[in-house]
């Protein structure tokens, strides 16, 4: 369903991306942000299931400044390697490469924002600090409490595992204090990954309920954009 495409960041770094469009109708477009896994093929699925849906989807390979072409499965080892990649993070990159994937969406606006793990970081970024977006989704961001200071420009969903040990529910509780504009949502039972079927944290409820949270808030955000 899906292609590979290249993209042109504002500073003129050139990176890829995994674009799938809808069949028929194209409702919108959504910016897809990968975790710290690259766009592999749980990132691709993603884009698919949202073209699926609908909606023109762009992945931007956000590590392409610093490992072009970078992607990864889930093993113990995949993963304490992939770890190297939020060591210190350059969001300001990631958003330049971000707002490429944007442009590249223009077309199909209104252009929302889905990231997961880091992405889901830089998605809630993308909402405080771009243009160009009708609404934004996070999937367990790390860094969001840290962040959490700064306010979304259009409305932003949140989804939380009540067990993921790298987001405590004491950040979650202070995302909430710091950022009621903003809808979150905890699941019981459900820990760091949980949207991901080809990790060993899937919650298949969990996802199931946040997916279509997330494709309702979407399409609701979107309609209003346009009316």
């Amino acid at each position: 369903m899906g292609k590979k495409i290249t993209l042109t960041a504002p500073d003129g770094q050139k990176l890829g991306a995994y674009r799938a469009d809808p069949a028929n109708v194209v409702k919108g477009g959504v910016v897809v942000i990968q975790e710290i896994f690259g766009v592999n093929h749980h990132i691709r699925s993603v884009c698919d299931r949202l073209a699926a849906a609908g909606y023109a989807a762009v992945a931007p390979a956000l590590f392409d400044r610093i490992e072009p072409g970078f992607e990864s499965g889930y093993s113990p080892d995949e993963i304490s390697a992939a770890m190297r990649f939020v060591q210190n993070p350059d969001f300001e990159a990631f958003l330049r490469d971000t707002s490429a994937a944007i442009a590249e969406l223009k077309s199909t606006a209104p252009v929302s924002i889905m990231g997961f793990c880091l992405g889901g970081t830089v998605a809630f970024a993308a909402a405080c600090n771009l243009e160009g977006l009708a609404s934004a989704v996070c999937y367990y961001g790390g860094f969001i409490a840290k962040m959490a200071d700064q306010k979304p420009k259009v409305p932003t969903l949140m989804h939380f595992g009540a067990l993921d040990a790298h987001i405590p529910l004491s950040d979650v509780e202070l995302i909430r204090q710091k950022r009621p504009d903003c809808e979150i949502h905890v699941y019981p039972g459900a820990d760091h990954g949980f949207h991901c079927d080809e990790r060993g944290s899937y919650n298949k409820d969990a996802a199931t309920l946040a997916w279509q949270r997330s494709l309702n808030w979407i399409a609701r955000k979107a309609l209003k954009a346009t009316s």
